[in-house]
């Protein structure tokens, strides 16, 4: 799970592995919306790539003896971050099944402001005077990327937001839940290993994911090469970075939450559009980078 960290003095090991990282999490969107163009849907995804990903951080927890150690209150907030990571899940991907992918991950990249928000509305948290100026600049980006008058599209503002209304709802109701477990992590399980603390949210995000399948009347595989080969590539991904972030980028000395993580739509732009051949006009583009320049800014400004 990313939040905004400070980062100093990043070695280039530590700065290339973040960026694969990053890459890596981009890939795994656009790998998702190639299953989802090819008969898989939200809920298989979610079940395939939580699952896996927990039983590798599973693994590493056994293979580094890390001491499972819950006090009450670890034992209160982590099926709450469990459902609310769970419904983050569901959201992006629903978001990024309607959405050209830059656009549901640049969405979803509001999430600062969500977490500031619910820092404010459960702990009485002030927001920091930075984050206060670095909204209106955001919300400016995003307007821009999303075309909010739908001027780039030709279809006008009612037509466009027709088109995209759905995907950008789900984009924000992914920033909001991850938001409020961005929260409750810093506040009630800071303590508590990485590892652990990843292991018992992806379980629970697989179990929820799982459960939709049920209701659904079981598993939407894929029904084409290309949808297998994306229903890899997102399990693959995912699971293969959460696993460099717990292994490696300690070692590095470099906090696996880092903000240059945040360029992740910059990929996710270039993949979708060599891949899916994706693409959102210029002005969206600059709205894009406006949205991740300004997260960015926020997670390595000094605390």
């Amino acid at each position: 799970m990313r939040t905004p960290s400070p980062v100093a003095a990043l070695s280039g090991t530590a700065f290339a592995t973040l960026l694969l990282v990053a890459f890596m999490m981009g890939a795994n969107h656009v790998a998702a919306r190639m299953a989802f163009d090819h008969g898989v849907d939200v809920s298989t995804a979610v079940v395939f790539r939580s699952g896996v990903t927990a039983l590798v951080v599973a693994v590493l927890l056994c293979v580094y003896r890390v001491p499972v150690r819950l006090t009450a209150r670890h034992r209160k907030a982590l099926p709450a971050m469990g459902l609310l990571v769970g419904v983050q899940s569901l959201c992006l991907y629903s978001a990024v099944a309607r959405l050209p992918v830059a656009l549901a991950l640049l969405a979803f990249n509001t999430y600062p402001l969500w977490t500031a928000l619910w820092a404010r509305l459960v702990y009485g948290q002030r927001p920091p005077a930075a984050l206060v100026r670095a909204m209106p600049v955001m919300l400016l980006g995003l307007a821009l990327a999303l075309d909010v008058l739908g001027a780039s599209s030709g279809l006008g503002a009612s037509s466009h937001w027709r088109d995209i209304g759905a995907g950008v709802a789900f984009a924000l109701a992914a920033a909001a839940t991850f938001g409020l477990a961005l929260v409750l992590t810093q506040h009630e399980t800071a303590d508590l290993d990485g590892r652990l603390r990843t292991a018992s949210t992806m379980g629970m995000v697989a179990v929820l994911a799982l459960a939709g399948v049920g209701v659904q009347g079981g598993f939407h595989l894929p029904a084409a090469a290309p949808g297998w080969w994306g229903l890899l590539g997102l399990t693959v991904l995912y699971g293969t970075a959460f696993t460099i972030m717990f292994t490696v980028l300690p070692r590095l000395g470099v906090v696996g939450n880092s903000a240059i993580m945040n360029i992740e739509p910059i990929f996710a732009l270039v993949l979708a559009w060599a891949i899916l051949g994706q693409t959102i006009a210029p002005v969206q583009v600059a709205g894009g980078l406006l949205v991740v320049a300004t997260v960015v800014w926020l997670g390595l400004r000094k605390a």
